[in-house]
Parts: structure tokens; C-alpha cells; sequence
């Protein structure tokens, strides 16, 4: 890892939500410690309208982030991961390609706000409670004390993380 800036992947299936929410998420949380991006498996190809919606309310600027394919990161030399995360159940169970860096993995599965049924505030709801999971996995992320774990350590601490359930608080 690089010690300075660690650069974060996030991965889900169609990149139009979660995995886009988590890069906005540690954009704005990282402190210039961090920073973060994201792609997916099979790429909606648009940020989600409630995603974007929810984006703007929370000062993102939605126009900063773009539904894009893995191969947009695994197919280039520029940018070395110090960390990738799946944010989705499918993309875990999937075939990633190879990134840049030697980086450090982790599942972090939240569920999908896109798949919610019900009213427009039922729908609104579970992308905030999406945000809200996904913030407070980051938080407790760019808390830990990186200088003084072991890689064995950080991974356990990682896995951790993705095993916070979404009812339980920060």
C-alpha cells in the first residue's frame, strides 16, 4: 500500500447505485487520505435518478460520478488499488478481473435500493438507508489505524466491516 493517498475501488453489478453512493461517499469522507471510484460487472450505463437525487441533497455533485465497466480500471496502468470492495451480492460471486496494485479485498453487501417495490417514498427510503449503511462502513474504514496493522490484521478488520449488519449503529 502506498501510505500516502489509498485509491478505493467499489464493485456492483449495474454501478448505478451503491457502489456509486460508496465512491461519493468516501470522495467527501476521505480526507485526502482517500479516494475513491467505482465500476460494475454489467454497467447500467446511468447513476440510478433516486441515487442521483440523494446524491445532490447530501452536497455530491451527481454530475462528478458515471456508470462505467471494471475493464475501465482493470484495462489501464494509471491508477494502483490499495483496496477493492464489492457492495453487492452478485459481483462477490462473480469472476473480477485483475486490478492494478496488489490491493486488499473485501465483501461489503448491502442490499439493492433498486429493487425496492413499493411507493416513491418507500423507494426514496431504502436508498437513504443504503447511504446511511454504506457511510457508516466507511467511516469505521477511514478510522482504522493503517500504520499500525499488519496486512493479516487489516484484512481481518476489512472483513469485519462487511459483516456489520444494517441495524446496527456506529
Amino acid at each position: 500500500m502506498s501510505g500516502g493517498i489509498y485509491n478505493v475501488l467499489f464493485l456492483c453489478r449495474a454501478n448505478s447505485a451503491r457502489s456509486i453512493m460508496a465512491e461519493a461517499i468516501l470522495k467527501q469522507e476521505g480526507h485526502d487520505h482517500f479516494f475513491g471510484y467505482s465500476a460494475g460487472s454489467y454497467p447500467r450505463g446511468e447513476v440510478h435518478p433516486y441515487a442521483q437525487e440523494l446524491l445532490k441533497s447530501l452536497d455530491h455533485n451527481p454530475a462528478d460520478f458515471s456508470s462505467k465497466a471494471m475493464e475501465t480500471y482493470s484495462e489501464q496502468d494509471e491508477i494502483k488499488f490499495d483496496f477493492v470492495f464489492t457492495v453487492c451480492d452478485a459481483t462477490a460471486n462473480e469472476d473480477c478481473p485483475i486490478f492494478p496494485g496488489s490491493p486488499m479485498t473485501a465483501h461489503w453487501g448491502v442490499p439493492d435500493p433498486a429493487a425496492v417495490e413499493g411507493s416513491e417514498a418507500e423507494k426514496r427510503l431504502a436508498f437513504a438507508d443504503t447511504y446511511r449503511m454504506l457511510r457508516n462502513r466507511i467511516s469505521i474504514f477511514t478510522s482504522l489505524p493503517f500504520r499500525s496493522l499488519d496486512r493479516m490484521s487489516l484484512q481481518q478488520e476489512l472483513n469485519k466491516i462487511g459483516q456489520i449488519t444494517d441495524r446496527e449503529d456506529v
